[in-house]
């Protein structure tokens, strides 16, 4: 039986651009593979790198805020499931769908937790340890509310559903751990990579408008590349990312071998071209994409505890570096030492064959739709949490939005 899903985007996917896009393709394959007729609706102006989603079979509209246009839209499809990309367009549409579609399903993509990105960011630039003064912002009393909202919130990160879980004490039956969904790679592809002697430079590689890539840019710039490259002088970093703006081409420096290379028009060739990728995130969340790929592709990595966050356990694994002088000498190491770094492709191989199996994940999503469709009324009845904020919201959010719309008109 065909059945109806709305994703209503925060931006048009952009899989070339950020992990966020590559996650919300995913999503759509794994819906289309459970028999839903997939409709992608988002009030955000496509850009040149936005990918066509009618080319896989996707219904494409346009929506806008504060519209009573939406109603009659969401009215028409009466989808059977709804999917909130990110927190922020569920307080905008949330209580259309909830009014418009009260049976409808609704499920929350985190993508990752903003609030956990904006209290380190802000502990970082404070220079102190995160703690609890920086977690509860207004950011998580936001998207928690939203959570609770929703009927079922997809997580990205095992260190996040902890988080959620033990600090928070948010209900399992309103969360999925639900990482990046990917396909295995077989013996046939990990042999046909380039090997350690074909391989050359390092690279870096991330969405610039994004705070944590660009902060850590600079750091490669300012501190780690210079450590290397006493040490390396004939070495180069190919810096990748889509929306270089003046501030990111300006670093760029032939003569000390800085190259910013902006937009990749295909990651897994300048991935697997490179011998390391060098990641140094200070500050962020959910899980790194430029990780997986550098492991898809064969490329060992060098990073940090937040960078390996929910993919490395073991945080004293020698390529998780967490001070300036570390992060500099492992890589070093990894660029010279051929046994280091086929040690550390192999254990990549591990991480993605052990920890991030699309079938097993697919799977236990299959079965948490099934059952909350089956049981919807008995699971909203035991959120009462989810209720009140349900009723509050749609009381003050309905109405602002309706005076925006009057005022608008």
């Amino acid at each position: 039986m065909i059945q109806k899903l709305l994703i209503i985007g925060f931006v048009w996917p952009e899989p070339k651009s950020s992990a966020a896009g590559s996650r919300m393709l995913q999503l759509i394959i794994f819906f289309q593979s459970q028999n839903y007729e997939v409709t992608f609706a988002s009030a955000c102006a496509k850009s040149d790198n936005a990918f066509d989603v009618t080319t896989i079979g996707v219904k494409r509209e346009t929506i806008e805020l504060n519209n009573s246009n939406f109603d009659d839209f969401v009215t028409n499809l009466n989808p059977n499931v709804v999917v909130f990309d990110r927190f922020t367009t569920e307080e905008q549409f949330g209580w259309r769908v909830t009014t418009q579609c009260p049976n409808a399903l609704k499920i929350l993509d985190t993508e990752d937790l903003h609030f956990l990105r904006r209290a380190r960011q802000q502990a970082f630039k404070s220079q102190v340890e995160l703690s609890k003064e920086y977690l509860l912002n207004d950011t998580t009393k936001r998207e928690i509310a939203s959570i609770y909202r929703c009927d079922l919130s997809l997580i990205i990160s095992s260190a996040e559903m902890s988080l959620l879980q033990d600090t928070f004490d948010i209900e399992r039956s309103l969360l999925l751990y639900l990482p990046f969904l990917l396909e295995p790679i077989s013996e046939e592809k990990k042999e046909g990579f380039p090997n350690f002697e074909e391989r050359a430079h390092f690279i870096s590689i991330g969405n610039f408008l994004h705070e944590p890539n660009y902060n850590a840019l600079l750091y490669l710039k300012e501190t780690i590349w210079k450590g290397i490259r006493t040490k390396l002088p004939h070495a180069e970093l190919h810096n990748y990312g889509s929306y270089a703006s003046q501030k990111v081409t300006q670093l760029h420096n032939e003569k000390d071998g800085f190259l910013i290379k902006g937009f990749a028009e295909d990651v897994n060739e300048v991935m697997k071209s490179a011998k390391v990728l060098l990641a140094p995130i200070r500050f962020g969340a959910g899980l790194k994409g430029k990780l997986f790929d550098a492991m898809q592709n064969g490329t060992p990595y060098v990073s940090t505890s937040i960078g390996v966050e929910g993919i490395v356990d073991d945080v004293n694994k020698d390529f998780v570096c967490d001070t300036a002088q570390e992060f500099i000498n492992h890589s070093i190491k990894l660029y010279t030492d051929v046994s280091t770094w086929r040690q550390q492709q192999a254990y990549g191989f591990e991480i993605l064959d052990q920890q991030f199996s699309k079938s097993h994940f697919e799977d236990e999503f299959s079965l948490r739709l099934a059952q909350l469709s089956k049981t919807l009324t008995e699971h909203r009845q035991q959120n009462f949490i989810g209720q009140l904020l349900q009723h509050h919201t749609m009381q003050s959010t309905k109405y602002m939005s309706k005076w925006i719309e009057a005022k608008n008109s």
